[in-house]
């Protein structure tokens, strides 16, 4: 039996604790005990069989966050299928990249993208034969092809398939943002995962037994589906936002007494601006983690007001997840860090031939691990320049301390060179961030006939009263000379990813010349 098989520690769970909870599906008013998950995921898993899915071959997966994603992406695992995870924001001409590049065979999409899904299908460019639609209301095909995933699963088997996976097999493929070119789809494997869920076990007091995790971030980004792989190894229950808004997040957690989550800062900033401690009640929580980005120290204050502890979180999809955590009890004496390697996990800085790095000296942060993609799909260039002597290449400058504690500055390609020194935009960004009138911040370089580039920071501001000139001044004595921004542009939002990363190739588009 391949005991790595993601799915079948599903099946082993559902012995082990079939009464417990599994997934809250909030949109639909689905509550699913391991017992009944495991069912589920077996009828969708034959269902896949009996339309020809074999293991290896690549099931699309175009779904809101729901119930059944997390019964695709289980069945599929099952019986050796790959989930490729599909961003429902992209426009159609990019799913469509994503089907042709991975080829799948099959889609499951929710009733919401029919016009997506109906694009792609009159396309005619992709190999995939079966497309199934996760029905809005009732058991609905449609008219050209399309069949129920309600009808076809009401009337398959719950008998457990055969496990057609495990080990250094692929459970999915994961794309890149594609933020800059087209999309890379990381190889992830069975393995992979469950050592990325181990390593997290045994570094952070994040998954126990009966806990109630929520998850707000989309289900097709690694920060919506490590969670669920870890809740399911542990025997967690997940309560699943189909969409994330910030007051309505502050009543789940109180109704359904969250104990933990996972955000990024862009969301935590709006949830904790709407927080009302007369209608609102976190006692619940245990700690939140935080993801993509630093935690400015004004967040880290407001939410240990209110007794919320934070695990801020470093990591990448390349990489499964995991790279380096900061425990609540470091949180301030290591304002900015990133904190320090998982436990089963490497990771260096270090200089452009691969030594390690002095503490203060930047270079470029390197992870090794079991839980590392296994490559690129179908670009063996790619992965040669990423993954080089065992170690992941991640493309972010970090500096570490001689206590092992890890700083991100920034990444490569969004360093500033100004006049031949080095500019950091992630170091600016939070200084501007500490000013009581900012909201939020990204730094982009904007060319200079005298320096070659300068710093330009494009701010969303609380009041209008905050001026440019204000903002400069703010700047002044707490960077140096050359790192001030020569200019700051208002704009009424940071166009950002699905993940909260900032989209600064947009803001670089339209300012930076």
């Amino acid at each position: 039996m391949l005991t790595s098989n993601l799915g079948d520690l599903l099946r082993r769970r559902s012995l082990r604790n079939p009464g417990i909870e599994a997934v809250v599906d909030l949109a639909a008013g689905t509550r699913i005990t391991y017992a009944e998950l495991n069912e589920r995921v077996n009828r969708v898993a034959n269902t896949l069989l009996e339309r020809g899915v074999k293991p290896g071959d690549r099931v699309g997966l175009l779904a809101a966050t729901s119930a059944q994603f997390v019964e695709t992406y289980y069945a599929a695992a099952k019986i050796g299928a790959v989930s490729v995870l599909m961003n429902w924001r992209l426009v159609p001409d990019e799913l469509e990249f994503l089907l042709v590049d991975s080829g799948a065979s099959a889609l499951v999409f929710s009733a919401e993208f029919d016009g997506a899904a109906r694009h792609l299908h009159d396309r005619s460019s992709t190999a995939v034969k079966t497309w199934i639609r996760i029905d809005g209301i009732g058991d609905q095909s449609t008219d050209w092809g399309a069949l129920s995933y309600a009808a076809l699963t009401c009337d398959a088997s719950s008998d457990e398939p055969p496990i057609g996976a495990g080990g250094d097999d692929l459970v999915c493929l994961c794309y890149s943002s594609g933020t800059t070119g087209r999309p890379k789809g990381a190889m992830l494997t069975h393995e992979g995962q469950l050592f990325a869920v181990l390593t997290q076990a045994a570094s952070i007091d994040g998954f126990h037994q009966r806990d109630r995790y929520l998850i707000a971030l989309p289900l097709f980004h690694l920060g919506g589906i490590l969670p669920l792989e870890n809740a399911m190894y542990a025997g967690s229950t997940v309560v699943l936002m189909r969409q994330f808004d910030p007051t309505a997040i502050w009543d789940v957690i109180a109704s359904e007494r969250i104990d933990s989550g996972l955000v990024v800062p862009s969301m935590l900033n709006v949830m904790l601006a709407v927080f009302d401690p007369k209608k609102h009640d976190c006692s619940s929580i245990k700690a939140l983690s935080v993801a993509a980005a630093p935690v400015p120290l004004t967040l880290l204050e407001q939410c240990r007001e209110k007794g919320i502890a934070l695990l801020q979180t470093y990591g990448l999809t390349e990489a499964g997840g995991p790279g380096t955590n900061l425990s609540a009890e470091y949180a301030e004496r290591k304002i900015g860090s990133a904190g320090k390697a998982y436990m089963l996990t490497d990771v260096r800085v270090a200089r452009p031939d691969g030594s390690p790095c002095e503490p203060a000296e930047p270079g470029e942060v390197l992870i090794r691990a079991r839980h590392v993609m296994k490559g690129y799909w179908n670009n063996p260039e790619a992965t040669a320049q990423t993954i080089v002597d065992g170690w992941l290449h991640t493309g972010d400058v970090a500096v570490w301390d001689d206590e092992g504690f890890v700083t991100i500055q920034d990444r490569i390609k969004d360093m500033i060179i100004s006049g031949g020194e080095n500019i950091y935009p992630a170091e600016i960004e939070n200084v501007i961030l500490a000013h009581p009138d900012v909201v939020e911040v990204a730094v982009i370089a904007k060319k200079s006939q005298r320096w070659g580039e300068s710093p330009l920071a494009c701010v969303v501001r609380s009041s209008d009263t905050l001026t440019a000139v204000a903002v400069l001044e703010w700047c002044d004595e707490k960077l140096a000379r050359y790192k001030l921004p020569k200019e700051v542009r208002f704009v009424d939002a940071i166009p950002r990813n699905s993940t909260g990363k900032a989209l600064k190739r947009i803001l670089r588009d339209q300012f930076g010349g």
